[in-house]
């Protein structure tokens, strides 16, 4: 197979040898019984797992993984570290204060540890012993957090001959990495599984996420005693990749709940509190008093930026011993309802996070998404998209929204500012698919599905898993699964998704194209998955030429038809480049 295109994929040295691909050295203790030890389960069960098949251990709802993480956040410290120190010696010393159940280390702007105990007192006992250092010039602000320096007091003596710490890998596999990997798997549906766990939220990762939105909840709670902030978006929808942001909410619905259990005899009592026009005016005043407490108070929070004129209001941040991006909002129960929906989906079937984690990496590679707001669309978008594609296959690998709602019971009934958002929470009441397409089939097929999909008149519907006519004239109609008046993608360009549209049926043409080849995989050019991730061909002289001619888009397409017809020699030929051209 000729060489598709060129540029940094193209220039990389291929690995011979799967050996000689290194992956990051990681150090993780646990101890059964953990949401750490279940993950690791979790992780070996579904590497041996075969296409359509599924683990059939019992699946923790998304509430229970929600309430043991915040749990075990709680429980939790982290601690910057000098470069070179005894870790038995740190250890055996954090120890006086309670058992430890798992640690890891961790580099950002320096060393971190992340310490859980087993009992959160032993956080208060730790917290007891420790001072407030003294700071020449300045003045220290004497704020209690479970956020610590740990000090040596003989630094010459402790750190001669100490080895260095290993450390657990906190950031996205290198381009470079990747696409070694990646040209030395053995098919393509292994290329789009090791870049899912290469990709994907490390548990190392996801409880440092959990930690940080703790860390938040401490200085939130000096004004809400009852508050919680809660990770929303992807880094709990089981779709996040290492380097995503951190998306949080403070919700205070369970402040000052009326409890009927606790009150008796004729008289109630109300907390006396001021009143504000609006409820929105109410979220802008407390996010711009947390805003300036994280400013002026929040260890390791820095660049804060209160966007309070937005249509959700936020406040930015950097928390800088993470390393994470943050957007604090208010009482956003919806969006978590859209977490613990595409967490069900995750969870459904082991197809479904690889085909959406390969998708969104094409896209990211050829600019269809971006970091910066526009007109692009968006990851959120994509992942509904493929969501879409699995309802539409047969037998369905994903059912739909309506369908969930169907098995719900009465405790599932949500209904969040008149949007109803009821589905199922039980896992284990779905029934599995019936459907054993491999992953393989599964991309191609999801190219040339929207390739082909007419985005001038239908729009994408999850809850039904059936195209539907536009209710309006967005280039690109997707139905907010909840709030269902709403597009999620009216801010993708027509030129945009007509890009999309060239790119996926540019896709479907390679991959069509290596089946009628009938190539074996090959570590010294790319294949599969990798070839799509190469420069688009459309950026060649040649395919520019005959752009002149004939769109680009409508040309691929009669090129897939051919393809699947047994006609392509007498419509296309490809250069000594692996450029397609077409028959004068």
């Amino acid at each position: 197979m000729a060489a598709r295109g060129v540029g940094l994929f193209t220039r990389l040295p291929l690995c011979a040898q799967r050996s000689q691909v290194l992956r990051p050295v990681q150090r993780f203790s646990t101890c059964p019984g953990t949401v750490a030890a279940d993950v690791r389960r979790e992780e070996r069960s579904s590497g041996s797992l075969e296409t359509g098949s599924e683990d059939r251990t019992p699946k923790k709802r998304f509430s229970e993984v929600q309430k043991e993480r915040r749990e075990q956040a709680q429980r939790t410290v982290l601690i910057h570290c000098p470069n070179k120190f005894s870790e038995k010696k740190f250890l055996k010393y954090l120890s006086q204060h309670g058992h430890i159940k798992s640690h890891f280390f961790y580099e950002s702007f320096g060393l971190y540890a992340v310490v859980e105990f087993c009992q959160k007192e032993s956080v208060a006992s730790l917290q007891n012993v420790t001072r407030t250092p003294s700071v020449d010039r300045e003045c220290a602000i004497p704020f209690r957090s479970r956020f610590f320096n740990l000090k040596l007091k003989n630094p010459s003596s402790q750190t001669s001959e100490q080895p260095c710490v290993q450390c657990s890998n906190q950031s996205p596999p290198s381009s470079r990495k990747l696409f070694e990997l990646l040209c030395c798997a053995e098919s393509v549906d292994d290329q789009l599984n090791t870049l899912l766990k290469e990709s994907q939220l490390t548990e190392e990762n996801t409880k440092l996420r959990y930690l940080t939105c703790s860390f938040i909840e401490d200085i939130a709670a000096v004004y809400f005693a009852d508050c919680a902030v809660r990770p929303f978006g992807s880094s709990v929808n089981s779709f996040g990749k290492l380097g995503c942001d951190l998306d949080m909410f403070l919700d205070l619905d369970e402040i000052g709940k009326f409890n009927t259990h606790k009150t008796s005899g004729n008289f109630l009592m109300e907390f006396q509190v001021k009143n504000v026009p609006s409820e929105r005016n109410a979220t802008q005043k407390i996010l711009s008093v947390l805003g300036e407490c994280l400013d002026h108070f929040g260890p390791g929070c820095v660049g804060i930026q209160k966007i309070l004129n937005a249509r959700c209001p936020l406040v930015r941040f950097s928390h800088q011993a993470s390393g994470f991006q943050c957007d604090l909002t208010m009482n956003n129960r919806i969006a978590l309802k859209s977490s613990e929906l595409l967490y069900i989906y995750g969870a459904l079937d082991s197809r479904v996070r690889a085909l959406v984690f390969s998708v969104r990496c094409w896209a990211r590679i050829h600019s269809l998404t971006s970091s910066i707001p526009g007109a692009w669309i968006t990851n959120f978008s994509l992942t509904m998209m493929v969501i879409f594609f699995l309802q539409t296959r047969s037998p369905p690998i994903l059912p739909t929204l309506d369908y969930l709602k169907t098995l719900a019971d009465a405790e599932d009934k949500c209904v969040i500012e008149g949007h109803n958002c009821t589905f199922i929470h039980d896992l284990n009441r779905i029934k599995p698919s019936e459907n054993t397409e491999t992953l393989e089939l599964l991309l191609k097929e999801f190219f040339e599905y929207f390739g082909n999909f007419t985005f001038n008149k239908n729009s994408i519907n999850i809850r039904q898993g059936k195209e539907q006519n536009k209710p309006e004239s967005s280039p690109l109609h997707i139905q907010n699964p909840f709030e269902t008046s709403l597009n999620i993608s009216k801010n993708v360009s027509q030129s945009q998704l007509q890009k999309f549209v060239d790119l996926a049926r540019e896709s479907a043409w390679i991959l069509h194209q290596e089946d009628q080849d009938g190539l074996s995989p090959s570590r010294n050019q790319p294949w599969g998955l990798a070839a799509l991730l190469l420069p688009s061909v459309a950026g060649n002289m040649s395919f520019a030429k005959m752009k002149r001619k004939k769109p680009a888009s409508e040309r691929i397409k009669s090129l897939l038809e051919s393809l699947k017809g047994g006609s392509t020699e007498n419509s296309t030929n490809t250069n000594g480049k692996g450029t397609v051209t077409t028959q004068p």
